[in-house]
């Protein structure tokens, strides 16, 4: 099966985890993935997450979402730049997300950062997602 947007339909089962109050939940792997999922780790959206092997030899993602007094740690996540349009953004117009109580996560040529991190360095790029 092949996913046109694979970074969507991680955003998804993350929504879909969250509803149904899940601990963990499974993803395909792909480096991409991996990089976001630092960031959201980093900035405390996430508790942990480690790859794990399938029995069919395929490499998974073990996400354990996180919970504060019952809610969801995430409010809001939402996927800005799609396959079919993409969304671009110098250094000095990068979105703050809710007067930066959120993060947006960008994918630059040094790499995938938070907006913090890419105002810091002075670099624009792709903007994936907002997180609140």
């Amino acid at each position: 099966m092949t996913l046109t947007d694979p970074i969507g339909d991680m955003f998804s089962r993350i929504r879909n985890g969250q509803m149904r109050s899940l601990n963990s939940i499974e993803i395909p792997s792909s480096n991409f993935r991996k990089n976001i999922l630092e960031i959201l780790k980093s900035e405390g959206y996430i508790k942990d997450f480690f790859v794990s092997k399938s029995e069919n030899n395929k490499l998974n993602l073990k996400i354990t979402l996180k919970y504060y007094e019952g809610d969801p740690v995430i409010k809001e996540i939402k996927r800005i730049s799609k396959p079919g349009r993409r969304v671009y953004s110098r250094a000095s117009s990068i979105p703050r997300v809710m007067n930066g109580l959120g993060i947006a996560i960008l994918s630059t040529p040094k790499g995938v950062m938070s907006d913090v991190e890419a105002r810091k360095n002075n670099i624009g790029g792709e903007v994936i997602c907002k997180v609140f």
